[in-house]
C-alpha cells in the first residue's frame, strides 16, 4: 500500500463541522453518522447505507448522517435514463432530509473536518478494491462499521477495529451503528485500535522510504545490467546497431521533510476527494 499520512489524518477531539460553502454547521449535533465514497453506487454499498440511515433516523431523533461522495456511479453501471441512486434512494425512502446532508466532494481540509466529527462510520463495499477513504477514517480514530466483505477483513478484526456487518442487511448496519452510539467506552476502543492499525501497517511514514529503496534497488539493477552488456558485439560476423549503446538508468529521489504529507500527490490522484 503507498501509505496513508497519519499526521494528517488524526483525531481531534474539538473538531466541529462548519462548511459554509455548503451552508452546513453541524456543531450543535450530538451524533453524526458519517458515509464516504467516491461515487454513490451499489458497489459501495450506498443504497443499504441509505436504508440504514432512514432505520436510525426512526429510532434516533436528534443524528444526523453526512454523505461524502458524488451524485454518479464511479465503478458500477448506472441506471438508466440519467437516474442517479441518490435520486432513487430519495424517492423510495421516507428521509428526514433536515438531518441528512450531501456534501459532494470535498477539499481535503473539510473532508478531514467530517472524519473528525464522526460518531460513526459506515464502510461498505462488494468485493473490490478496498477504498482509501476507509483506511483514512481508521487513522482519524473513527468507529467504524463496515462491511464483512473479502478486502475489508484484511484490515478489520470484528469487535477490535472495526465492526464487521453482512453488506445486505440495512437493518444489521443500523443494529451496529446504534451499538457504537450507545457503548462509549467501547466506541473508543474500536477508535484506538483503528488508528493503532493504521499506525502499525498503513503509515506513510515507514512506508514510502521502503517504497524509495525498492524503486533504488530496481535501478541498481538496471545499472549493472547495462554496465554488463556494454560493448557487446554479436559473434559469428553480425552487425548490430544497438551493440554497446545500454545507457545506464539512475533514479534520483529527494526525500524532504515535507514528502511525508504529499497532499499534492492526494490531488493529482483523486481530484479534491476521494478515495474510494
Amino acid at each position: 500500500h503507498d501509505g496513508i499520512d497519519t499526521t494528517f489524518f488524526q483525531p481531534n477531539p474539538k473538531a466541529h463541522l462548519t462548511l459554509p460553502s455548503l451552508g452546513l454547521d453541524l456543531s450543535h449535533a450530538q451524533e453524526i453518522i458519517t458515509y464516504v465514497a467516491r461515487g454513490l453506487e451499489p458497489y459501495r454499498g450506498f443504497p443499504q447505507a441509505m436504508e440504514a440511515i432512514a432505520l436510525i433516523q426512526q429510532r434516533r431523533p436528534h443524528c444526523h448522517a453526512v454523505i461524502v461522495g458524488e451524485d454518479r456511479a464511479a465503478y458500477g453501471k448506472p441506471l438508466p435514463e440519467g437516474q442517479t441512486y441518490k435520486q432513487l434512494m430519495l424517492d423510495k425512502l421516507s428521509l428526514d432530509e433536515s438531518r441528512l446532508h450531501f456534501t459532494g466532494r470535498l477539499p481535503y481540509d473539510q473532508y478531514l473536518q467530517v472524519l473528525q466529527v464522526s460518531s460513526a462510520h459506515i464502510y461498505l463495499t462488494r468485493p473490490f478494491v478496498l477504498s482509501w477513504s476507509m483506511l483514512e477514517a481508521m487513522a482519524t480514530g473513527c468507529a467504524l462499521v463496515a462491511s464483512n466483505t473479502a478486502p475489508v477483513r484484511e484490515v478489520v478484526r470484528n469487535g477490535h477495529n472495526g465492526l464487521l456487518v453482512d453488506f445486505f442487511s440495512p437493518t444489521a448496519i443500523a443494529n451496529l451503528v446504534e451499538t457504537v452510539l450507545e457503548n462509549h467506552d467501547f466506541a473508543i476502543s474500536l477508535r484506538t485500535h483503528a488508528r493503532e492499525t493504521i499506525l502499525q501497517q498503513y503509515n506513510l511514514a515507514a512506508l514510502l522510504p521502503q517504497h524509495i529503496n525498492w524503486l533504488a534497488a530496481g535501478s541498481a539493477r538496471k545499472r549493472r545490467s547495462a554496465t554488463k552488456f556494454k560493448g557487446f558485439v554479436p559473434s559469428r560476423g553480425l552487425k548490430s546497431k544497438s551493440a554497446g549503446r545500454h545507457q545506464p538508468v539512475s533514479l534520483t529521489v529527494s526525500l524532504t521533510e515535507r514528502s511525508v504529507l504529499p497532499t499534492p500527490v492526494r490531488d493529482q490522484k483523486l481530484g479534491s476527494l476521494i478515495s474510494g
